[in-house]
């Protein structure tokens, strides 16, 4: 089996949220297939919003804003696996994960062939109704190119912090993906 590469972003704003909590079993499931596996917890990243300047798309040029998001960016280019945690608010990502996104277009060109999972936490558990996250998400990976999504863990009826915790079956997905990417 080849190792892979692959990065965990959590956007969770908590620490120990649920869908941190995933992300974390995620993580220990690609490591202990013997991957090189990474997760970036976007709450202690200073990301800031897209201006819509153009620099990176018209000119060429990086971004000119100084945060954390071109080293993040560039660990995505470089990963052959991602996948986005997200807590489910109003039935959409997070605001932190959307930042980052739209901080990718810039570079979101050279994110090509990438397996892609999404780790999604959700007090609702209505399947039906949470895919709405997912949908959201698929219009990043439809930007790029060759990108495929490989599996969609959801943590529903996970409300308050530690709720996931009562959901074996959501952290035993999380963990199996991790391993089997």
């Amino acid at each position: 089996m080849k190792t892979k590469n692959v990065l965990i972003i959590s956007s969770s704003p908590r620490r120990g949220g649920n869908s941190d909590l995933l992300c974390d079993k995620f993580l220990k499931g690609a490591k202990s297939s013997g991957h090189s596996a990474e997760k970036i917890f976007l709450a202690s990243k200073k990301i800031s919003y897209c201006t819509g300047c153009d620099i990176c798309s018209t000119s060429d040029k990086p971004c000119p804003q100084k945060d954390d998001a071109a080293e993040i960016i560039a660990k995505m280019k470089a990963a052959d696996v991602i996948a986005l945690g997200t807590p489910a608010y109003f039935y959409a990502m997070s605001a932190q994960l959307k930042t980052l996104i739209d901080r990718c277009c810039g570079d979101y060109s050279e994110m090509s062939n990438k397996d892609f999972y999404f780790i999604i936490s959700a007090a609702d558990t209505d399947a039906d109704n949470v895919k709405m996250v997912s949908d959201s998400l698929k219009g990043f990976l439809y930007c790029l190119e060759s990108a495929k999504l490989k599996k969609v863990v959801m943590g529903l009826g996970a409300w308050r912090r530690g709720d996931i915790l009562n959901n074996g079956k959501a952290l035993k997905e999380a963990f199996d993906c991790g391993r089997s990417v």
